[in-house]
């Protein structure tokens, strides 16, 4: 099996920048718990990228900054609204429902964007004490099937749940990609479209450890300090995770590196629409490509390069390409696909 796979950006290492970061604020002691000057820095980074009354809570995983963002902005009463395929539903082994104590209500989508037709049919039963009431609507940025919400599409959610007294939060655990794909700043499609609340990540973009959440509305963030210790996701050592931040977004290293990520990604996205007997599924937006794979030959190609199938059933697989992935591997892969489909008689020699 290669070094690099197409597994997840999750498993890819950690960019020499952060890590020069790391180092550096190795040297001495410094003040726990995020009252570091790095940590201060980082804080004062995402103020100037979303606007200063911007509350900046730093923890160590994606699954800690979204419980830490909604449960902030919920009761246990409320539901929380979010795609079928959300990491909240389905990756977070319940973690979101376990401490905010809020009903998940997942929603059907082909292409894991949910609209606010499919959401309009469950805002129903408010002020009734015998129905959970609709709290908080969840998306994914990129979504968890490779593709990009829009401006518009995310200004029209917000616009939603606050027509219903309802907030939205943002899990952007590969916002970056996202940003990239859309070109734009990340404000323009988070506070300015109306987002209340945004999971911000880094460690699928070469960061080692680290997620920020970001309150554009600081009344909800009354009490977060509080749940965050409640979570276990407040680091003793918190220099460590900012330290990380200030060159991420000081020097754009999550441009520098979402933007090869995703350019590595259309590269094999072309490589494979050349190909017969390969079904692409979804849009490559950002850093993702889903597809259709003869089952057969699927374990012939994970030997080769590691990646996980999405949907046995169908023979649906996921790659994703990551910072450090090269256009060498592309090829290969791509190469490695069309000699075992030349071998099935798949397509024409």
């Amino acid at each position: 099996m290669r070094e690099r796979g197409f597994a997840s950006d999750n498993n890819s290492g950690i960019h020499p920048e952060i890590l020069k970061a790391i180092e550096s604020a190795n040297a001495g002691h410094s003040i726990g718990y995020g009252d570091d000057k790095w940590s201060k820095e980082a804080v004062r980074l995402f103020k100037d990228e979303f606007g200063e009354n911007t509350d900046v809570f730093f923890v160590l995983t994606g699954t800690g900054a979204n419980i830490l963002g909604i449960q902030s902005a919920l009761q246990s009463f409320h539901t929380v609204i979010c795609a079928e395929t959300a990491h909240i539903h389905t990756d977070e082994c319940g973690a979101p429902e376990k401490f905010t104590g809020s009903k998940l209500l997942p929603v059907a989508t082909q292409n894991g964007k949910i609209t606010p037709a499919q959401i309009e049919k469950h805002l129903h039963g408010f002020g009734f004490e015998h129905h959970s009431q609709p709290g908080l609507i969840s998306i994914t940025q990129a979504t968890e099937m490779g593709t990009v919400y829009s401006v518009d599409e995310i200004g029209a959610l917000a616009d939603l749940a606050h027509q219903h007294g309802m907030y939205l939060h943002m899990d952007g655990a590969r916002i970056a990609n996202a940003a990239v794909s859309l070109g734009v700043p990340f404000r323009t499609f988070t506070r300015d479209a109306g987002v209340d609340i945004l999971s911000f990540g880094g460690t699928k973009n070469g960061m080692m450890i680290g997620e920020a959440v970001l309150f554009f509305n600081p009344a909800l963030s009354l009490y977060s300090k509080y749940f965050r210790k409640q979570a276990a996701q407040l680091f003793s050592k918190m220099r460590f995770v900012g330290a990380q931040f200030v060159p991420y977004l000081r020097e754009g290293i999550w441009k520098i590196n979402a933007a090869h990520a995703n350019r590595m990604a259309k590269i094999l996205e072309t490589e494979i629409r050349k190909l017969k007997g390969i079904e692409i599924t979804q849009s490559v937006d950002a850093n993702g490509i889903f597809a259709i794979v003869p089952k057969e030959l699927i374990p012939q190609l994970q030997n080769e390069y590691f990646f996980y199938t999405w949907n046995e059933q169908r023979g649906e697989v996921r790659w994703m390409t990551s910072f450090d992935t090269s256009e060498e591997d592309i090829m290969n892969f791509a190469h490695i696909i069309k000699g075992l489909l030349n071998d099935k008689l798949y397509i024409t020699v």
